[in-house]
């Protein structure tokens, strides 16, 4: 069970930083090159897209098979290899915390200021959203990166 449960660890780690590092290095550059109001509309609609079904399931896939590799007992686990996935698991909740605190909220502003375009200039709108969010992107891409890897090497330790 242990060792299912570590592989489904590097499978949802792996498969999160994926997405995160997709994102910054082809779909973020990408949108870049879009006028403001194209960037703006096309964020809207990532963002409601993203956030669903499959996505979700792995956004708590990421945390919940490293917390369930840590939380059963087994014998033959090596000190190393307990630290490296709690290393890895802090960086998933680390990464999940500036999703929550930092990425959400700006997404939601960015919906919200569809409500009252007149009010809310694209230019203005992108202007408020991307470089932050692609800082905290940046973040968050990092940490799950790292996340993976340090699951990864507990796998093989």
């Amino acid at each position: 069970m242990a060792t299912v449960l570590l592989a489904l660890a590097v499978i949802s780690t792996g498969l999160y930083a994926g997405i995160m590092l997709i994102f910054l290095t082809g779909i973020m550059p990408a949108l870049a090159r879009l006028t403001d109001g194209e960037f703006v509309v096309a964020m809207r609609r990532i963002n409601e897209e993203v956030p669903r079904g499959l996505f979700l399931l792995l956004f708590l896939a990421e945390v919940a098979f490293p917390v369930a590799a840590l939380a059963v007992p087994v014998d033959h686990r090596s000190d190393t290899q307990w630290w490296l996935l709690l290393a890895g698991l802090i960086c998933v909740l680390v990464n999940h915390l500036v999703t929550v605190a930092g990425n959400i909220p700006l997404n939601n502003a960015l919906a919200s200021s569809e409500a009252a375009p007149e009010a809310n200039p694209d230019s203005a709108v992108r202007a408020a959203f991307e470089s932050r969010w692609n800082r905290l992107h940046a973040v968050r891409t990092l940490l799950a990166v790292g996340g993976f890897a340090l699951v990864v090497s507990a796998s093989l330790s």
